[in-house]
């Protein structure tokens, strides 16, 4: 609703107005707030019934951050350092594939035949089947034969007036975007599944850095491509018409002139992305044993023979909150400031 909007209302629709926006921002803090408070009681003090206010209600204490600290809780740094590492990782991977595929998506036309898609899959999966029943390769090396078989054959394909419709920029766009409506899931096991195969190859991807970041760079890719490609289509393309005129490479005039032009875009894109890797629970689940287990893994796992222990869960949570409330907090100053006009939606 505009300013101009409440403004026509009257005064006692704006004191309506008002109490909505206290209450939603009162049930959207408490879990926050309740967390914090959490973090600071006793085990007595959790299981003895609720108590809200600190030195008033009860009297807080840093034992369960001491814990944390010193391993009581499970290895919480190396942890944390994991989860850092990934999400810098993936979070600027991602950041940088996608941009790279956005800013294509928007400067130049593609055009991808339906048929060689259907290529692609009559191949992939018929060359995998013919390997392994037929030729007696193992199910990794039929994978590794057939995908690539087909892919080529895709894009030589793709170039033939082959029948059906032609998909453009805006089909590919979606299909990206589509990539995130599937059951996270399914994604998890079929990338389980792929990792062992991969594995008895001997290339150990479950449980390791290389396994996880890749896993987390596909999956940040759409929304690194959606949020991106809405920040270069906001740029004026005469800046690098000019560039063209001079005839420099396309490759410099992205990275000489669009990058550039776009770094709060791509700073923003970063941050958003980290967010996501940062909280994310069920891939790390599936793929991590105990060596690269993430933040989400270990506050998940803060319990006992007793039952859940709250307070040790609330102290790890809120640790893991911190970074992310930071991030959030100077994001949420550049778009104030306006240093991201274009780059969201």
């Amino acid at each position: 609703m505009s300013g101009q909007g409440l403004t026509g209302l009257s005064q006692w629709s704006r004191r309506l107005v008002t109490v909505g926006v206290l209450a939603w921002c009162l049930i959207t803090v408490f879990p926050l707030y309740w967390v914090v408070v959490t973090a600071f009681k006793t085990p007595p003090g959790v299981v003895g019934g609720p108590t809200y206010l600190p030195f008033i209600d009860f009297t807080p204490t840093l034992q369960p951050f001491i814990d944390l600290y010193q391993g009581i809780r499970g290895e919480f740094f190396r942890t944390f350092l994991n989860s850092t590492i990934v999400g810098l990782s993936a979070a600027a991977i991602a950041t940088a594939i996608g941009a790279m595929a956005a800013y294509a998506l928007v400067r130049f036309e593609f055009k991808v035949r339906l048929g060689a898609g259907l290529v692609f899959f009559l191949l992939a999966l018929g060359g995998y089947l013919l390997f392994n029943a037929t030729f007696g390769f193992t199910r990794s090396q039929a994978l590794l034969l057939a995908f690539p078989i087909a892919l080529i054959a895709a894009v030589v394909a793709n170039r033939l007036p082959l029948p059906g419709p032609i998909l453009g920029n805006e089909d590919i766009l979606f299909w990206f975007v589509s990539q995130r409506m599937f059951p996270p899931i399914v994604t998890a096991f079929a990338l389980y599944l792929l990792y062992s195969e991969i594995g008895r190859l001997g290339f150990q991807l479950i449980d390791s850095y290389v396994g996880l970041t890749l896993c987390y760079v596909a999956f940040s890719l759409p929304i690194v491509v959606w949020l991106m490609r809405d920040f270069f289509e906001a740029i004026p393309i005469e800046v690098e018409e000019a560039a063209m005129v001079d005839n420099v490479p396309s490759w410099r005039i992205f990275i000489g002139i669009v990058v550039p032009m776009s770094m709060n875009g791509l700073l923003a894109t970063f941050m958003i992305t980290l967010a996501f890797v940062w909280n994310e629970f069920l891939f790390a689940l599936f793929l991590t044993n105990s060596r690269w287990q993430t933040l989400p893994i270990l506050v998940a796992g803060q319990n006992s023979q007793r039952g859940d222990e709250w307070w040790a869960i609330s102290a790890a949570a809120l640790v893991a909150i911190v970074p992310m409330m930071i991030m959030a907090g100077l994001l949420s100053r550049m778009m104030r400031s306006g240093l991201l006009l274009g780059a969201i939606k």
